[in-house]
């Protein structure tokens, strides 16, 4: 006669266990969650959805009826992290510097947040960064939707302060890009390159992005536009 204890072993090889049953919106989230940290630990291609499913304790079929493909599952997750309240709020900061044509705040305020956004997030930059080395899609969408729409908002402003008078006559988008290439190498060195720290990586991310801010302005500041404000 079988025991008790032999049954229950038998069940629990043909039917496993998994996560409790979940809410869908919890559950695409918690898919979600999981997967964010295979793709950025093995990259796009590096990851099947059959290890996404393990590593969340679903059947493969769950992941496919919350997304169709591997690839709307990756774009999700680029979505979710360009569009969250945190980036919303950062967004709303620089949109009402700019109106205030406050020069100072505009470059601060973005460069503050991008340092903070990927010193709390270890995995943006990862997927980033594999999607780039993988020749995938994703990459480019990232790029299209989200940097390159960034660096235009930054280059019209340039060009409206250049019209003001502000600042010198420059290239916007060379200056844009400028900007934001010190603050992304600040973000490399210390995450991938330089991780035990020397003095600058060391800084609170306010200090450098102030650092940034007046190597910037001071290059780009026009001296009678400055002159002229101050005797007003």
């Amino acid at each position: 006669m079988t025991s008790k204890k032999t049954i229950e072993k038998i069940l629990e090889k043909a039917c496993p266990r998994t996560t409790p049953r979940m809410a869908a919106e919890d559950r695409r989230q918690q898919i979600l969650d999981v997967a964010v940290q295979l793709f950025s630990q093995k990259g796009f291609r590096g990851t099947t959805t059959k290890e996404i499913a393990l590593a969340a304790g679903v059947n493969e079929a769950i992941i496919f009826r919350h997304f169709a493909t591997k690839s709307e599952l990756y774009a999700a997750i680029i979505d979710q992290k360009a569009n969250s309240p945190v980036m919303q709020a950062w967004q709303n900061e620089l949109n009402e510097a700019m109106t205030a044509r406050d020069d100072r705040r505009v470059f601060e305020t973005l460069a503050f947040h991008v340092l903070e956004f990927h010193e709390h997030d270890d995995t943006a930059m990862r997927l980033l960064l594999y999607s780039a080395l993988e020749g995938h899609e994703l990459a480019d969408m990232i790029v299209r939707n989200h940097m390159s729409t960034t660096q235009r908002q930054l280059g019209d402003y340039v060009k409206r302060r250049i019209a003001d008078g502000a600042f010198r006559r420059v290239d916007p988008m060379v200056t844009v890009r400028g900007f934001l290439g010190m603050v992304i190498g600040q973000v490399l060195n210390k995450k991938l390159f330089y991780r035990a720290g020397n003095d600058l990586l060391n800084l609170p991310s306010r200090q450098v992005a102030e650092k940034f801010t007046d190597l910037l302005l001071a290059s780009l500041t026009n001296a009678d536009y400055e002159s002229r404000t101050s005797r007003r």
